[in-house]
């Protein structure tokens, strides 16, 4: 999305830009979820999963002709269900601004930053502060800042809270200095955090791998398929791998260990079944402070593999972030099935969720995002 947004901003094409920046109850996307608006009508992404869409294009249209930034606001009640809002009840603040290389110089910065795997917050005042616009940016990363909210005090105000929520991975909204007499608090400021995509290790070349490798792309990973046997290993047989590896599974997670490419957010999923490859990229695996790493087999097969873990040393709290058998009980054992299977224990692991059925739960659907601390 953020690609292409560069590619009209480059080409000189004014477009409009809609950001969702807080959401209240089951609105069905978070914050920072973005839609692209062009003057011949051309829309890409989505800020309510169709709900609002038309109403926030025709903004979009708008702010292109006029350069004005708007705050909108949509949500239901239940006796206005028939008006533009969210059918799930939910509700929604969108930021709609015209995007172009006069408005949003810094673009250019974002992208390159991106390509590079560089994490870069955006941040941008959503209303009047003194004699600071609506609508400023001020881009931040690790090392640096471009562009200004209105001065280096709000500048270096801003900054701060941004690399908070850039260190969590999570965008969100914040208020500006000391309350004011008028308004019982200052102006909102939203950070939109753009990290790199996390990654997902298949080690283990084969059907089922290929087919985790499409999950793990629909999910936004990275995939990288890493296999010791090179008559198995190639790009064709995993179109959608970013990566295809010959190597020894454990040597390569080393490798890529020490040369600083993996993180919290990082899978590694073993489907080799062969000793030899498996547990030393297990007990490697799991002495690292990775999102989940799970491992394909049986009961029988997995009190083995426990076994020589714990006679290779590995300690007992780190042999309990084992997920195996790997993947929720969803009944099916094809080999779409099991990724898919894998992929939703993934996401349960990464949000803390139980797997409830929706069905038989109550109250909210979504997660509100947390502000910033």
């Amino acid at each position: 999305m953020w690609e292409q947004l560069h590619r009209l901003w480059e080409a000189g094409t004014p477009c409009g830009l809609a950001t969702v920046v807080s959401t209240f109850g089951s609105a069905p996307r978070r914050p920072g979820a973005i839609m692209i608006c062009t003057k011949d009508g051309t829309v890409d992404g989505s800020v309510s999963g169709g709900c609002v869409e038309g109403a926030v294009h025709d903004l979009a249209q708008q702010a292109i002709k006029s350069g004005t930034t708007v705050l909108e606001r949509y949500g239901v009640s239940d006796d206005d269900a028939g008006a533009v809002g969210l059918t799930c009840g939910g509700t929604i603040e969108v930021l709609v601004e015209r995007i172009d290389r006069r408005s949003f110089a810094e673009l250019g910065v974002i992208a390159e930053r991106l390509r590079r795997g560089t994490a870069v917050a955006i941040a941008t005042l959503l209303e009047p502060y003194g004699s600071a616009r609506a609508g400023a940016h001020l881009v931040c990363w690790a090392e640096g800042t471009l562009g200004t909210i209105g001065s280096l005090a709000l500048d270096g105000e801003v900054s701060a809270a941004a690399r908070r929520l850039l260190a969590r991975g999570r965008s969100g909204t914040f208020r500006l200095g000391p309350a004011t007499a008028d308004s019982g608090s200052g102006a909102r400021v939203f950070v939109n955090c753009l990290t790199p995509p996390p990654r997902l290790l298949v080690y283990g070349a084969g059907d089922f791998a290929a087919a985790l490798i499409r999950q793990g792309a629909l999910l936004g990973h990275r995939t990288t398929l890493c296999d010791a046997r090179p008559a198995f290993t190639f790009p064709e047989r995993f179109p959608g791998a970013d990566e295809v590896i010959v190597a020894w599974p454990h040597r390569h997670l080393v490798e890529q260990a020490a040369a600083g490419l993996l993180d919290h957010r990082t899978a590694v999923v073993s489907l080799t079944h062969d000793p030899k490859f498996e547990i030393p990229l297990l007990d490697t695996a799991l002495r690292l402070d990775l999102a989940y790493v799970g491992a394909l087999g049986s009961h029988r097969s997995i009190d083995r593999r426990t076994t020589s873990l714990r006679a290779a040393g590995l300690p007992e709290d780190r042999l309990a972030r084992l997920h195996a058998p790997i993947g929720l009980d969803l009944g099916g054992s094809d080999p779409a099935e099991t990724a898919l299977s894998i992929a939703a224990e993934m996401v349960l692991v990464r949000h803390g969720a139980r797997g409830t059925r929706l069905s038989e739960t109550t109250g909210p659907i979504h997660r509100d995002a947390a502000s910033v601390p």
